[in-house]
């Protein structure tokens, strides 16, 4: 099995694309099920998030995953492959574990060094875990990806200016209302990002605060959370009148917030500025009619990827990237020794067979020896062939770390004409270590 990335993000789609691949939790267990019915795909995660949408899996030839995946992808979308193609990129063996490491790590993301990516990943990979969607070598990438992409917020000042895509979202609210202390504002949705939301929000001294959400009890413990109001979604008109800023982050798959609704709010608001609406969902929440409201500003997640923003300091990006590419060849390092692994093994259990098929035929052909001398025989001649065995078993494994490790084992295989069975759980090689 190889790994293969393919996916689409802020970079390739615009959001009309994103929100009709964008794969909610509810719809991750049919997604990943279509993924492992077909032919060239052994294992697979998926990755959904506001900014892109990303398939990694364990595939058994390039081109037949590539065409497995790409397929998934067209049918979500609603379109043809070779529509879909153009907006696709596409990562393979050393850079695929560099992309999943680079996202990790939040050198990838709309807004570098944000950190949500890493519990969108945890969360991705632990889906994909409990519907054994999951095998050796997406265990062990989605493990170590983890563990690098803290690895780069601790050692490195990547994420020191603590922004997010709620943050970059705020900065463009803050362009045009000016001090966001005192505005009071309002979140839709209280999930992982309306909690974001409203500690940014409180952080930068927004109030008062109110959070709707469709299942009340979440926006409730949410409230008592940040000393915000608990608002039922029915009654989303009264603080959608008086408040200044607004923050959508449902993880519904259709629009929650409509034209008419934000119409009758501006109808009973008194501020002269203008209501600005945040949609940092994808599928989006709010009804693209909003935009054309007039007194409203509407910011997507199209319109947040061009807004201008604090860049991370280059010392930063490249220590950062240092430890992505230190990492990588470590984990290219581990998957050439576990794909040598079982060839020694192999090895070593046929040497086994010969010495005992031998040393029977000797007790046949010499029943005279005592137990003694049996005893004798045997342990000097698995010394010979447990030292004939040393130096080339040490060899093909210093052979597996190089680039052209796979052929050694390949060629180790023919000559000793060995069926090795290829290990297919994650507790079937030994780990890297990492996140368990």
């Amino acid at each position: 099995m190889n790994l293969l990335v393919v996916g689409v993000s802020h970079r390739t789609a615009p959001v009309t694309l994103l929100e009709r691949l964008a794969v909610a939790p509810a719809d991750l267990p049919q997604t990943l099920g279509v993924l492992l019915t077909n032919e060239y795909i052994g294992e697979a995660v998926v990755l959904s998030t506001c900014n892109r949408v990303e398939v990694y899996a364990a595939v058994s030839a390039f081109h037949g995953g590539l065409t497995d995946i790409a397929g998934v992808l067209a049918a979500r979308a609603g379109c043809g492959a070779a529509d879909l193609a153009p907006h696709l990129y596409v990562h393979y063996e050393a850079e695929a574990v560099r992309h999943a490491y680079r996202v990790a790590a939040g050198l990838d993301s709309m807004v570098v060094g944000e950190a949500q990516i890493l519990g969108q990943l945890r969360e991705a990979y632990a889906a994909a875990s409990e519907r054994d969607a999951t095998g050796r070598l997406l265990h062990e990438l989605m493990q170590q990806a983890l563990r690098v992409g803290k690895r780069a917020h601790s050692e490195t000042g990547i994420d020191k200016a603590g922004q997010s895509v709620v943050t970059a979202a705020l900065d463009v609210a803050e362009r045009h209302l000016g001090e966001l202390a005192g505005r009071p504002a309002l979140v839709l949705g209280a999930g992982a990002m309306g909690s974001l939301a409203l500690a940014t929000l409180q952080r930068v001294g927004a109030g008062p605060l109110a959070v709707t959400n469709r299942g009340t009890d979440r926006a409730v413990r949410l409230a008592q959370a940040y000393d915000a109001d608990a608002v039922p979604f029915a009654d989303v008109l009264d603080p959608l009148s008086t408040v200044d800023i607004v923050i959508c982050a449902t993880a519904a798959p259709e629009t929650v917030l409509a034209a008419e609704t934000v119409r009758a709010a501006l109808a009973r608001r008194r501020a002269a500025d203008p209501l600005v609406v945040l949609d940092l969902a994808v599928p989006r929440d709010v009804d693209p009619a909003v935009g054309a409201l007039p007194g409203v500003l509407l910011v997507d997640i199209d319109a947040l990827a061009d807004a201008p923003r604090q860049a991370v300091a280059a010392v930063d990006m490249a220590a950062a990237e240092r430890i992505v590419a230190d990492e990588v060849e470590g984990f290219l390092t581990w998957v050439r020794g576990a794909e040598v692994a079982p060839t020694v093994a192999a090895l070593r259990a046929r040497a086994e067979e010969v010495v005992a098929a031998e040393l029977g035929r000797l007790a046949q052909r010499r029943p005279d020896l005592t137990d003694e001398q049996r005893a004798e025989i045997s342990h000097s001649v698995h010394r010979v062939v447990q030292r004939l065995l040393h130096s080339p078993t040490v060899r093909v494994r210093e052979l597996a770390a190089g680039p052209d490790g796979d052929r050694a084992a390949a060629l180790l295989r023919e000559l000793f004409d060995l069926e090795v069975p290829r290990p297919r759980r994650a507790d079937e090689v030994p780990s890297l270590g990492g996140e368990r």
